[in-house]
């Protein structure tokens, strides 16, 4: 009899150890995927919507950050909405534009919410635009108004500079809230195709999500703050061959 006992509690002991088990190793969070964030600040909405006809062959996903919506045309507008409805990211980079941490030095940070974040919100969202992510106009940014804007906003993003290797750049998601985008715009003094190719390559190699940003897509760049569709299809190309996959800042929450 005790035999018996003993045998149906070290039964239950056993069974109960690996339900528990079981249940830790569904509750494990599978690592992400590697892969490529594009980002593209300002209104350059028409530029946008013809590389995006040139890089659909890709099945791509991008993150707009757009600007002065309340100057846009109609059909600006309804190209952004096409965008969105295509799984592309519409995102708030400002309603004027202004630096804000140049703006908020001489203003405050309540006048710059009021001014500048809330009023961009209200429109976006009578247009049916769902916002939850914003982009620093011209990267001016700061701890203070970092915490103001994670109060309206899932997702921060910064601009990096630099030349640093790969390892060392700061434009790869560590699991914040506050990221950080790479400049690919042709002029960026630290802008190159090899060295891009690191920044691809690092990604890949180390199973991390590389986050880039820029401004006007163009064939040929003729002017500052320009992106040549031909970097973007060589990224695009990157990602398809090595089985990466294509986030938009707003995913990036959902892997907090």
């Amino acid at each position: 009899m005790k035999n018996w006992i003993l045998s149906t509690v070290l039964l239950c002991t056993l069974l109960i150890l690996f339900s528990c088990e079981t249940k830790k190793d569904k509750l494990k969070i599978k690592p992400y995927k590697a892969g490529v964030i594009l980002s593209f600040d300002d209104a350059y909405i028409n530029e946008w919507y013809d590389a995006d006809k040139v890089l659909k062959k890709y099945t791509w996903k991008a993150t707009f950050c757009v600007c002065k919506i309340n100057t846009l045309s109609d059909l600006e507008i309804t190209k952004i909405l096409e965008l969105q409805k295509e799984g592309h990211e519409i995102a708030g980079h400002g309603l004027h534009h202004y630096n804000a941490s140049k703006f908020v030095t001489k203003y405050g940070i309540n006048e710059y919410i009021r001014q500048e974040i809330n009023p961009m919100l209200d429109s976006m969202k009578k247009l049916s635009i769902n916002v939850s992510s914003f982009a620093y106009p011209y990267g001016g940014k700061s701890v203070a108004l970092d915490a103001a804007l994670l109060t309206k906003f899932k997702i921060v993003r910064g601009r990096s500079f630099g030349g640093e290797i790969p390892s060392e750049q700061n434009c790869y998601f560590n699991k914040s809230r506050i990221v950080y985008g790479f400049d690919i715009d042709n002029s960026h003094i630290h802008f190159s195709v090899p060295y891009l190719i690191k920044l691809l390559n690092y990604a890949k190699n180390n199973n991390k999500i590389l986050i880039l940003c820029s401004h006007k897509t163009v064939n040929d760049v003729t002017l500052n703050y320009q992106t040549k569709v031909e970097t973007l299809e060589i990224i695009c190309d990157y990602i398809k061959r090595n089985n990466m996959k294509f986030y938009t800042l707003s995913d990036l929450n959902k892997l907090q």
